[in-house]
């Protein structure tokens, strides 16, 4: 099993906050979130993690280096914006298992999901799957329309209606074969322009505490209120 960490945006929601320092170094209760999201991924076995890596590099370089909490980091390095599909697959080049599945998190997310049961819904055969994260007000997320096998038929575009709802989760497992529908372009959206042509895209349902730590009110209650 693989795993890539996306933190290469510009976080430009976040302001002041991230001008200087990339959120995944961001403190939440006495840890960074990379921190968080390492011992997740060191719990279900994972020993190397690619960091999809671009908007102030050299300093996450500088401060986690090589060797980080037991794990050893690879940095994949943009030289320019890829945006999230073609730094996945920038990253994705980086693994060293190219024949097995790869853990994606996104860089801004916390969750209290247990990784090797999404895993344990992996399908071999399918194209992967997407944490489904149930959110009490769904207002400014996309939300996912899937049937009752949990095969995902569409993104529904934000709504704008203050109630729950299952949205992307920020957290992916692809297969291999997943690849294929990748454009052959740098520059691409995982969200727009590779999940709509995915034919067999599955999702892990789950109603357990998350958070994306990516606007300044999220973030705050991450930091008053996360529990791991």
């Amino acid at each position: 099993m693989n795993a890539i960490i996306l933190c290469g945006g510009l976080s430009t929601r976040l302001g002041e906050i991230t001008k200087t320092i990339p959120k995944v170094l961001l403190e939440i209760k006495g840890k960074t979130v990379l921190d968080w999201q390492l011992e997740k991924l060191k719990a279900i076995g994972i020993s190397e993690v690619v960091l999809a890596a671009g908007h102030l590099a050299e300093v996450l370089h500088k401060s986690v280096g090589l060797h980080r909490n037991g794990v050893d980091l690879i940095f994949a390095i943009e030289q320019e914006k890829l945006g999230t599909g073609g730094a996945i697959k920038h990253a994705w080049s980086y693994v060293s298992k190219a024949e097995e599945p790869v853990v994606i998190l996104n860089g801004d997310v916390l969750t209290k999901i247990d990784l090797a049961d999404m895993i344990k819904c992996l399908s071999p055969y399918s194209d992967g799957i997407i944490l489904g994260a149930k959110v009490e007000d769904a207002a400014s997320y996309g939300t996912l329309e899937y049937d009752n096998k949990c095969h995902l038929k569409k993104f529904k575009e934000k709504e704008g209606l203050q109630q729950p709802g299952f949205i992307n989760g920020g957290i992916y497992i692809f297969n291999p074969q997943a690849k294929k529908y990748f454009p052959e372009t740098r520059s691409f959206s995982i969200e727009y322009d590779v999940f709509p042509h995915m034919k067999d895209l599955y999702v892990y349902e789950s109603d357990k505490t998350w958070v994306d730590i990516g606007v300044p009110e999220r973030l705050d209650w991450a930091r008053s209120s996360w529990q791991g």
